[in-house]
């Protein structure tokens, strides 16, 4: 299956191999191809933030979801790490705060949406309130189930003014968590990555890969498009989104904005002084 393409309401999760690298003949070049095409995302990115100082009000949302050790971290440091962190606005989403609970679930992300002509990196989403909620049934079917509409309709607002937004879900094995898990533990300078409740959420990996499964399907639209990316490789997922950062980027096609003024002017100007 291409994984770059959209999820549709036919996509069975289940059939994903996500040690999969569909697209990329093998490591060597895959990492080759993400180095070749840092220039152009960094132009890219940089017209985008040059267009919005005269009036531009195009901006990027990266969405990125997934099982712990999937490689959130290094997508936003290989990915959109290689780009002026000027035109950048990321956001961990952490469990709410006494202060945002007094809010509806979307309070706060409204708060940390990229303004124009940035790229808003969101590390995990409003797709907890849907995801860890059912698996531990935090809120009743009846509240998840009216979530994903209000999810919906909220992505379409946001694309409606200016956003172009890509939703990724790394999608990590059980055995390939297994194994990077050990690695944090095995190894000194991964100990403070290593969290003890990440074991406890394993007990509950296939609730997890149903809740995810109704998310994709359940909002995966034209103005939101969800794609699922193998994970299992880290240097194929971060070709992976690249190529999807790259793609919204390229459909925005943002162009150098015309000077305020005459440089034939400035420069006689800037020759007499």
């Amino acid at each position: 299956m291409n994984t770059l393409a959209p999820v549709t309401a036919r996509f069975d999760l289940s059939k994903v191999d996500t040690s999969a690298t569909p697209g990329v003949a093998n490591r060597k070049a895959g990492q080759k191809a993400l180095l070749k095409n840092l220039a152009e995302l960094g132009m890219l990115q940089e017209r985008l933030y040059a267009d919005s100082t005269s009036g531009g009000t195009r901006s990027v949302l990266l969405l990125l979801q997934a099982m712990d050790t999937a490689g959130k971290g290094g997508i936003i440091r290989h990915v959109v790490g290689s780009v002026d962190p000027q035109g950048v606005h990321l956001h961990a989403f952490k469990a709410p705060t006494a202060a945002e609970k007094r809010h509806d679930f979307l309070w706060r992300v409204r708060a940390q949406l990229p303004a124009p002509g940035r790229i808003g990196v969101f590390d995990r989403s409003h797709y907890e309130d849907v995801l860890i909620r059912r698996v531990h049934g935090y809120s009743s079917p009846e509240v998840i189930e009216e979530r994903y509409g209000l999810i919906v309709d909220f992505e379409k607002e946001v694309a409606a003014s200016g956003t172009a937004i890509i939703k990724v879900m790394l999608h990590v094995g059980y055995n390939e968590q297994k194994a990077r898990l050990l690695q944090r533990l095995e190894r000194p300078d991964k100990n403070w990555k290593y969290n003890p409740g990440d074991v406890t959420e394993r007990a509950f990996w296939p609730a997890y890969m149903q809740a995810y499964q109704i998310a994709l399907t359940r909002t995966s639209t034209p103005d939101a498009p969800w794609y699922v990316i193998p994970a299992d490789h880290k240097w194929y997922a971060r070709w992976a989104v690249q190529q999807l950062l790259l793609g919204a980027l390229r459909r925005i096609g943002p162009q150098w904005p015309a000077a305020s003024y005459d440089p034939a002017v400035e420069r006689a100007r800037l020759a007499a002084t």
